[in-house]
């Protein structure tokens, strides 16, 4: 996923309020932007850190400036969640989760479940249907180790109870944890900072939901996803 516009350089002074950041241009200009990403974005808040943001010309936004990408120890990391679902998609359509990319028809947020909706759909003659739920990855604390989540996230776990529900019924269900940075070999369930979670997970493996974790190279120029990385089983094996 190439950027339509080439994302401006800044230093973050501050996000707050969930939706909003300040930041000093490299002009010496101070703004405020919006932030697409309402969880804790821990370990990416750190005020001086470099950043990168996308400007809008649209009448109707209130703020002109979007924050993208931040750099953490060298490694520029990808923050906005509104970008998951169309990075896992051209993974699928590359060929790099499973055999996803052999289901003929794929649609986006398609209601199922408990009044819930699904972030893709894919479904197929021959193959019948599976649902895909994508998460958006963004904490590293250990070197080389992707984690989620960075916060409790009790509708994150619904959502594996009703992927469980949908394997079931004699569907697939897969979960594609989608982390955008380059900079981790392996993806693991953060079961400390949330046991919920990571029970959900457990049982939701158990019932045959299919999970995977898939990397991205990133830049300010594109956001590109580069295939599977090994998920750490022995970390909530004994949940």
């Amino acid at each position: 996923m190439l950027f339509d516009r080439p994302l401006v350089p800044a230093v973050l002074v501050q996000r707050y309020k969930r939706f909003l950041f300040d930041a000093v241009l490299e002009d010496g200009k101070a703004i405020t932007g919006f932030c697409p990403n309402t969880g804790s974005m821990r370990g990416l808040t750190t005020p001086g850190s470099r950043i990168w943001i996308s400007e809008h010309d649209s009448p109707t936004r209130k703020h002109q400036h979007m924050l993208e990408m931040v750099e953490v120890d060298g490694t520029v990391v990808g923050i906005n969640t509104g970008l998951p679902n169309r990075l896992t998609e051209e993974a699928i359509k590359a060929g790099q989760v499973a055999n996803l990319q052999q289901y003929s028809v794929l649609q986006r947020e398609q209601k199922y479940g408990r009044n819930s909706r699904i972030d893709m759909l894919l479904s197929d003659p021959k193959l019948g249907r599976a649902y895909v739920e994508v998460k958006n990855v963004h904490f590293s604390r250990t070197s080389g180790l992707a984690e989620f989540p960075d916060s409790p996230t009790a509708r994150g776990a619904k959502h594996l109870e009703e992927l469980g529900d949908m394997v079931e019924a004699g569907h697939r269900g897969i979960m594609i944890y989608l982390i955008q940075r380059d900079d981790c070999g392996t993806f693991r369930i953060c079961g400390d900072l949330d046991p919920l979670y990571a029970r959900a997970f457990k049982r939701a493996t158990q019932r045959g939901v299919e999970a995977f974790a898939v990397k991205c190279l990133v830049s300010p120029q594109q956001i590109a996803p580069d295939g599977l990385i090994p998920m750490d089983e022995p970390a909530f094996a004994d949940l």
